[in-house]
């Protein structure tokens, strides 16, 4: 059985001019990180040409698919039937993409055969964090 589950997505960036654009982005959820998924977008959808990467709560993306959710850096809410949205606050500013519903659903889906919900503590490997952390002291 795999550890990570990547899926590619389009997501529609919102920009303040009249032109959204869509831009690749790269949803990751890790075994080992059993509470958190990741977005990845690559340089050209940031404003310094870096890859831009965010992690936030699973359980955020899936309650975000059904009303708004998240109050903090993350906010995701339903746009409509097929569409997700994604608001990302930093220093920077705001960016908002938006995401095909089922895509997210399938993602989720299968981070839920990975990690059941409720079954992300069994995950965690707390042993070797604190054996990590000591080392670096």
């Amino acid at each position: 059985m795999p550890t990570v589950i990547d899926q590619a997505v389009q997501a529609r960036l919102i920009a303040s001019s009249p032109q959204s654009r869509s831009v690749p982005a790269q949803l990751r959820y890790r075994r080992a990180d059993p509470f958190a998924v990741r977005i990845a977008f690559p340089p050209a959808a940031s404003l310094d040409g870096a890859e831009v990467e965010w992690a936030f709560a699973r359980e955020l993306l899936a309650g975000g698919l059904l009303s708004p959710s998240g109050g903090g850096d993350v906010r995701v809410w339903p746009c409509g039937p097929e569409r997700t949205v994604l608001e990302f606050h930093a220093p920077e500013g705001v960016a908002m993409v938006q995401i095909d519903t089922a895509e997210l659903r399938g993602f989720l889906a299968r981070s839920y055969a990975l990690v059941p919900v409720g079954g992300e503590a069994g995950c965690l490997d707390v042993d070797g964090g604190v054996e990590a952390l000591l080392r670096q002291l």
